[in-house]
């Protein structure tokens, strides 16, 4: 997920197709001691920039190993992909020409040599370039070859603003001064009494409120509907323990980052006011207490919404584009079904229904679930004295933010770290595929650091596993959003027996005093606490648009055949419809993509067809 300038992990990954990782005794090289980084990047770059601009695919296949790996996002191919062996050969073939790349420029400050690891080496440069509609970033990794020679091992392009429609803010923004008149042009801004929106964006969270603020500098007109009585409200009306476990470098927001006395872990109190916030200050205009119940698609491709408020008015908008911000799943009031569970007589409750360990002082609570939730409410509940039960279904990789962000993310997201947007590219950069071969050495890491905890764990018969292909978390969330716990301080009290722990059996039955299970053993319980996450992300759009728009829907989240997301962000098989999600460093990043999708929409820029290899 956050790779550091010595120490790289990355935000996907998928299986491995084979590629030999560049170690140095698979490239049979060494590095030599006087080495000249910047020489050689440079003369390997001129060759690139040569050849790139002049559309000569054979000199730029030339450039690379037979293993490189090419991840493109919107620049050349107006979509999220990653290339490696023939499916790159054919990407340039079909791609170099049509891109037109030019004006490249090597950039000087973070060019150097990484080794993470002894039998790892590689040269690391940023540069910029031009495409025939676009301005545009790289980033590039030159390995050792036998003899000296380096070639590029990955490519990281990416598109960063249309030609011609450049964000509005520094120099661009307004100039002229506003005597008396603002309030009453915010006022119609944000109501739309006589105009319909280009955008409408459904949830006022980090998704929908960073992308349209996003749309807002690229004067794309957007509306957000947010059916809390407050901006935040996502954040404020969940569980009172709630804190992000996310540092706060990596959570910074565009256009307005966090001051410097904000605490590393963010409480989630403190964030949602920092959206009410972040939402004035960039005047997003948003209609709060609303609802969108309704939206189809015409003949023509224009959405017709309709939005409900807090005084049960209606009124139907036609927007061009309409996006769902409304997170990872709707949980829409499901349990998960056991027997007996109408036996039960005491009280039934999801994570998103939880609130405050107070509220069951005295009482025997079990929390079904073993990732970051249920370890929250746990450590919450224990914290109060109440007695409390954590039921493991099955294994959680576990990794303390002291030791895992250290290992993961220092020199990248860390104090006197290079600023967050270069930071977001030095992350996205590294393939996917890849990430395979480097993610299990960070894992392994990070499991050295924390030994004494994990093994306190194993002790009490808690469950433990390296994660998601064993590459810890950084995969994990990226494929299904769980399977962790990023420890803040639970753990120890799992260890330390506060927090108890059951998963010698699997649940046969509720009873009308606690669980039964199938090996005989019963657990009295008087709540019930499911910390058993949320549904597929289609059920939003199925709400709102009905089963036969949702049908066609692509699947959103998990990993594709090249690793990239799913879905989020990008072509979702109906046209101008987007799903917007994901945690605040993938809104920060991921939201200028959208808006440049939707930009160059609008302007005649991007007709909506994407790259396929077909």
């Amino acid at each position: 997920m956050n790779p550091s300038l010595s120490s790289p992990c990355a935000e996907t990954s998928m299986t491995n197709t084979g590629n030999p990782p560049p170690t140095l005794e698979n490239l049979g090289a060494t590095v030599p001691d006087d080495l000249d980084p910047r020489n050689i990047a440079t003369e390997w770059f001129k060759s690139f920039s040569t050849h790139a601009e002049n559309a000569n695919v054979e000199g730029v296949a030339a450039l690379f190993v037979e293993s490189a790996y090419w991840r493109d996002i919107l620049a050349l191919s107006w979509d999220f992909r990653t290339f490696e062996g023939a499916a790159l050969q054919k990407f340039l073939s079909d791609r170099l020409a049509v891109a037109q790349m030019s004006a490249f420029q090597l950039k000087d400050e973070y060019l150097g040599l990484r080794r993470p690891y002894p039998d790892l080496a590689w040269i690391e440069a940023m540069f910029s370039f031009e495409t025939s509609f676009g301005l545009a970033s790289g980033v590039f990794r030159l390995v050792p070859l036998r003899g000296g020679e380096w070639k590029a091992h990955c490519m990281f392009t990416n598109l960063e603003d249309l030609k011609g429609f450049p964000e509005k803010i520094g120099p661009l923004r307004d100039f002229a001064p506003n005597h008396g008149k603002w309030e009453e042009a915010r006022r119609r801004a944000s109501s739309f009494e006589d105009s319909d929106p280009t955008v409408l964006i459904i949830g006022g969270g980090q998704s929908g409120l960073e992308l349209a603020a996003r749309l807002g500098c690229l004067d794309v007109s957007t509306l957000v509907v947010e059916k809390n009585a407050r901006v935040g409200d996502n954040w404020r009306n969940r569980y009172e323990a709630l804190c992000l476990h996310d540092p706060v470098w990596y959570d910074q927001f565009p256009y307005m980052p966090f001051p410097p006395t904000w605490p590393v872990y963010t409480p989630a109190l403190k964030l949602a006011n920092w959206l009410e916030h972040y939402a004035e200050a960039l005047e997003i205009p948003i209609w709060t207490s609303s609802e969108v119940t309704a939206a189809s698609q015409d003949a023509s491709g224009m959405w017709r919404v309709t939005v409900r408020n807090g005084e049960g008015k209606e009124r139907i908008f036609t927007a061009k584009h309409l996006v769902f911000a409304t997170g990872f799943g709707s949980y829409r009031g499901n349990l998960p079904v056991y027997p007996g569970m109408d036996e039960f007589k005491g009280q039934l409750l999801h994570t998103s229904q939880h609130k405050k360990a107070t509220d069951h002082l005295g009482k025997k609570v079990v929390v079904i679930g073993a990732c970051t939730s249920a370890h929250d409410i746990c450590s919450d509940y224990f914290q109060h004295g109440v007695d409390v039960t954590m039921f493991q279904r099955s294994s959680t990789y576990v990794m303390t933010t002291k030791n895992g962000f250290r290992v993961l993310m220092n020199g990248v997201y860390s104090e006197n770290a290079p600023p967050t947007d270069v930071a977001d590219r030095l992350n996205a950069s590294y393939p996917h595929h890849f990430m395979e071969f480097l993610a299990p050495r960070k894992t392994l890491e990070v499991a050295e650091a924390d030994k004494d905890l994990l093994d306190g764990l194993r002790k009490r018969g808690f469950r433990l596993d390296l994660g998601y292909k064993n590459a810890g978390f950084l995969l994990a969330v990226w494929e299904s959003a769980g399977g962790y716990y990023l420890d803040v301080g639970a753990s120890q009290m799992i260890v330390d027996g506060k927090i108890k722990v059951k998963n010698d059996s699997l649940i046969e039955r509720f009873t009308p005093s606690g669980l039964k299970f199938e090996n005989g053993s019963e657990l009295p319980a008087d709540v019930v606490v499911f910390a058993t996450g949320v549904g597929d992300a289609r059920e939003n759009i199925r709400k709102v648009c009905g089963d036969e728009l949702a049908d066609k829907c692509k699947p959103i989240w998990g990993l594709d055949e090249e690793g990239e997301i799913k879905g989020a962000w990008r072509d979702l098989g109906i046209p101008r419809l987007w799903y917007m999600m994901g945690n605040l460093h993938c809104c920060r990043f991921h939201s200028k993509h959208v808006a440049l999708q939707i930009k160059a929409m609008e302007e005649g820029i991007f007709s909506g067809e994407r790259y396929s290899l077909a």
